[in-house]
């Protein structure tokens, strides 16, 4: 009962932010926009999308460095069905499926590994933030700009980095001091049953091994290179299908959108499906004077472009690994406890998909 409410409330939110994205919206413009778009840019745009994931990936193969080699072939596929699993149900599950593939495929701690997505995460957030503040030094939108809207994209990008940089600050200090942890942990687990209290000191103590890269920096440091090369990537993406569509953009205002896309794909909705259409064009028009059907046009091939192709190849993976999708449904409400080295102690989803 509780899922069904749970689905019903997500579906809401989606229609919701789209009905808010579509209104007045001439869509016989909208198309018309569509089909009168550059086919070159287009193009070059969905090139610039895949190398985004490749991106991603590299620096994935390096956050698990500290933890053995990891093939990129694996990391590759872990993360299609991980961004697969995420655009087509809520809550983001595809962040549990992804290192729980990898993990089973490599030989790692499960626990580890989802600690380096904590870590990535971070990582992208510090990453964004500083693009953004140098996209908004340099080149702020011009007097056109609503006023409201620039002050709450400053305002948010402030609360942001500084919860930022507090998460990366409590990783490092967890990751320097373990044994602290492992201390705060048993305090913590000595008011549950034992077997309860084991399977949590477990966690943690492989948890804080995925921590390991904080104590690499030159590793760490070389991650955040990649983060920074991941997100400008997906700033020339913008670029390139804001201008297709005839909106002429500053780079700098490629980094604005970016960062509200950002927050519209944080909305829980599969794929961020409304909250990234609504994102995208709010910042178009207040901000960079888009006209409405344009920026209705482009947030529509822009989400497309960033989330079909992975979808569909993700799917393809998740068929080739046993994940069917009659294991979504545990998938979703799942909240494994990750056992030892590519195992879990709870059913994973590539092992309920083999069983149905």
């Amino acid at each position: 009962m509780r899922r069904h409410l749970r689905a019903a409330a997500v579906l809401a939110l989606a229609v919701g932010l789209l009905a808010f994205f579509l209104r007045g919206a001439d869509l016989e413009r909208v198309a018309a926009a569509v089909g009168g778009a550059r086919r070159d840019l287009l193009v070059a745009a969905l090139v610039a999308t895949g190398a985004t994931f490749v991106v991603r990936v590299i620096r994935w193969c390096r956050l698990l460095r500290p933890l053995g080699t990891v093939r990129f072939r694996s990391a590759f596929r872990a993360t299609m069905m991980g961004f697969a699993a995420t655009a087509i149900l809520p809550g983001r599950v595809g962040e549990l499926l992804r290192p729980y593939v990898l993990a089973r495929r490599e030989g790692l701690s499960a626990s580890a590994a989802l600690a380096t997505i904590v870590v990535e995460r971070l990582l992208d957030v510090i990453a964004v933030l500083a693009l953004l503040g140098v996209a908004v030094l340099t080149g702020p939108p011009g007097r056109e700009a609503d006023a409201g809207l620039l002050a709450a994209v400053q305002t948010g990008a402030a609360v942001a980095g500084a919860a930022a940089v507090a998460g990366l600050g409590a990783a490092l200090l967890a990751a320097g001091n373990p044994d602290r942890v492992t201390r705060a942990v048993d305090r913590a687990s000595a008011l549950l049953p034992w077997r309860a209290a084991g399977a949590l000191r477990g966690v943690a103590s492989r948890f804080v091994d995925g921590f390991a890269v904080l104590r690499a920096r030159r590793v760490l440091l070389v991650a955040f290179a990649w983060s920074l090369a991941h997100w400008a990537a997906v700033a020339a993406v913008l670029w390139l299908v804001t201008e297709a569509f005839g909106v002429a953009l500053p780079v700098s205002g490629a980094v604005v959108l970016m960062g509200l896309t950002v927050v519209g794909v944080a909305v829980p909705t599969p794929a961020g499906i409304g909250g990234y259409h609504a994102a995208y064009q709010v910042g178009a028009t207040l901000l960079y004077g888009a006209p409405p059907a344009a920026a209705v046009a482009a947030a529509l091939v822009l989400h497309a472009m960033s989330f079909l192709p992975v979808a569909v190849l993700g799917v393809v993976y998740m068929v080739q690994e046993g994940i069917r999708p009659s294991a979504f449904r545990a998938l979703a409400s799942a909240r494994p406890e990750p056992g030892r080295a590519g195992t879990s102690t709870a059913t994973t989803p590539a092992a309920e998909g083999r069983r149905t």
